[in-house]
């Protein structure tokens, strides 16, 4: 077995000593007394079986013992110093992101490119989960979820609420199939067990029990549902704020007004961490980018009214 290292409170002290040639420039350093320090070299001293210092009136030389020990010690501390660095560097220019597999690809992906160039020097890695991720115990710095909110021991902003309504390609409306909500029901519906469906069926009236006895043809996520929806696959229900492109270019159309507000999405971080540069910077261009949505769904809503 390997002989145990001398404490590492006493290596370090000699390692600041020897580099100072001084007690009391390495307790100054250190934040200590001059007479902890000689405390920590007699304690070393001893371990090694050995003095390490020549104790003169105004200063401090090393022996021979110490000029041999000193250059390993202090290019092993320098080691140290470089690697925490690093760690440190990496922690402070690295922003790691979980969130769910729409709200990437439909909602935050495409906008980074102007928090990068905001702020170059910082990182944003994206890992897509639909499941929660346990932000405490983890090494990502922020989540956007889904919910109600009730997450006591994170620092939570809101976002926006999750607002739902069918949509389709405008192929399956050329015969005008589509003049009222219970219309929907002639056509292939996604996900037909999905609650949004009942709930927004109730909303506009409509008696949707044949629903739970269609084949549920789900491709699990927004995103792909309304992919598939573009292609005239069917009608999905999803958050407009998330095909934005699609419904303006009219490779989707929303056919009906009526809206289901289910829950929200909420920006969460751990409140331990809620000065962090990094966490405060994306927050910031987070909030201005919902902001500049909001503004501009309401001048297209004015837009219309005037028309």
């Amino acid at each position: 077995m390997s002989k145990p290292l001398p404490p590492m409170s006493a290596v370090r002290v000699f390692e600041a000593a020897a580099r100072h040639q001084s007690f009391t420039r390495a307790a100054e350093e250190l934040g200590m007394t001059q007479a902890a320090v000689s405390y920590q070299i007699k304690m070393l001293e001893d371990r090694v079986g050995a003095p390490l210092f020549v104790r003169l009136p105004r200063q401090v030389v090393l022996t021979e013992r110490g000029q041999q020990l000193a250059p390993a010690v202090t290019e092993a501390f320098e080691a140290l110093r470089v690697a925490f660095a690093g760690v440190e560097e990496r922690v402070e220019t690295t922003l790691s992101v979980t969130t769910t597999h729409t709200f990437a690809s439909n909602w935050l992906v495409p906008r980074l490119g102007s928090f990068r160039q905001l702020h170059p020097n910082i990182a944003v890695q994206v890992s897509i989960s639909q499941a929660m991720v346990d932000l405490v115990g983890s090494d990502f710095d922020i989540g956007i979820r889904s919910g109600r909110g009730d997450w006591p021991e994170l620092e939570k902003h809101f976002l926006f609420d999750n607002c739902v309504t069918p949509v389709c390609s405008p192929d399956l409306l050329k015969d005008g199939a589509l003049k009222e909500p219970k219309d929907l029901l002639k056509l292939p519906i996604m996900s037909p067990g999905d609650p949004w469906w009942q709930e927004w069926f109730a909303l506009a009236g409509v008696s949707s029990t044949g629903l739970t006895k269609r084949g549920d043809y789900s491709l699990g996520v927004q995103q792909f549902e309304g992919m598939a929806a573009v292609a005239g696959q069917g009608v999905a229900i999803v958050n407009t704020a998330f095909f934005r492109e699609e419904l303006a270019s009219g490779r989707l159309v929303q056919p009906f007004d009526l809206i289901l507000k289910t829950w929200s999405y909420w920006l969460v971080y751990p409140k331990a961490r809620r000065r962090t540069r990094k966490i405060q910077a994306f927050c910031d261009w987070l909030f201005n980018e919902v902001a500049a949505d909001d503004q501009k769904e309401s001048t297209q809503a004015l837009q219309k009214t005037e028309a």
